[in-house]
C-alpha cells in the first residue's frame, strides 16, 4: 500500500507542477514580457477586433488584395491542408482553376505566370502573407476598384513589404495589414 501512496503523491505534485504551476508561470512571463503576442497578435481598428496578424483571413471583392487560398476556409480551429500530393488529378483540377480565376479577375493573358502562393494552399491553410510578386500583381484590380491610381498602391505595396525570416528570404505582405493600410488610405 505504501509505494502505491507513494506514486499517487508523486502523480498528485507533478500534476499541480507541469500541469497548472508550469503553464501559468509561463503565460505571466509571456504576457509581461510580450504582451501584444502572448494575446494572439491581434489587430484593432477603432478598437475593435478585426483579426490577428498570425492569422490569414479571406478577402474576396476586387477591392482588397486576397491571400493565400486555404483549405480549411481560413478556419483557425480546422488548421490543415489538403494532403493531396502534386500528381492527385483533384489537386491538378483545383489549381488550374485558381490560375484562370486569377487571371480573369486580374486581367492577366491566358498564359501569363501567377505566383505560386496566390493559387498554392499553405500547409496551416492560415498563412497571413503572400509574396511581393503576389501582391504587386493585384494592384492593378485593387487600385481600380478603389478609384486609386496603380502607382499610389504599388507604392503601399511596397512600403509593407517585409522580409519574415531574415537576410535572404523573400519580400513578403501581410494581407490584413496591406488591406487596414488600403481603408485607412481611403479615410483620409
Amino acid at each position: 500500500m505504501r509505494p502505491f501512496i507513494r506514486a499517487l503523491l508523486v502523480f498528485v505534485v507533478l500534476s499541480i507542477l507541469t500541469g497548472l504551476a508550469y503553464p501559468f508561470a509561463i503565460t505571466g512571463l509571456a504576457r509581461l514580457l510580450f504582451p501584444e503576442k502572448a494575446m494572439g497578435s491581434l489587430v484593432l481598428t477603432g478598437g475593435k477586433v478585426v483579426g490577428s496578424s498570425l492569422i490569414g483571413q479571406k478577402f474576396t471583392t476586387a477591392q482588397y488584395f486576397h491571400g493565400r487560398p486555404s483549405a480549411s476556409d481560413y478556419d483557425a480551429t480546422n488548421s490543415g491542408g489538403t494532403n493531396f500530393g502534386p500528381s492527385n488529378a483533384k489537386f491538378i483540377e483545383e489549381v488550374a482553376k485558381r490560375i484562370a480565376g486569377i487571371r480573369q479577375e486580374d486581367g492577366l493573358a491566358p498564359t501569363a505566370p501567377v505566383p505560386a502562393d496566390l493559387v498554392l494552399a499553405s500547409a496551416s491553410g492560415l498563412d497571413p502573407d503572400i509574396s511581393l510578386e503576389g501582391a504587386l500583381l493585384q494592384a492593378e484590380r485593387v487600385a481600380k476598384a478603389r478609384g486609386l491610381s496603380r502607382q499610389r498602391v504599388s507604392a503601399l505595396v511596397l512600403a509593407s513589404a517585409d522580409r519574415l525570416y531574415g537576410p535572404g528570404s523573400r519580400e513578403m505582405v501581410n494581407v490584413l495589414d496591406l488591406n487596414l493600410s488600403l481603408d485607412a488610405l481611403e479615410k483620409r
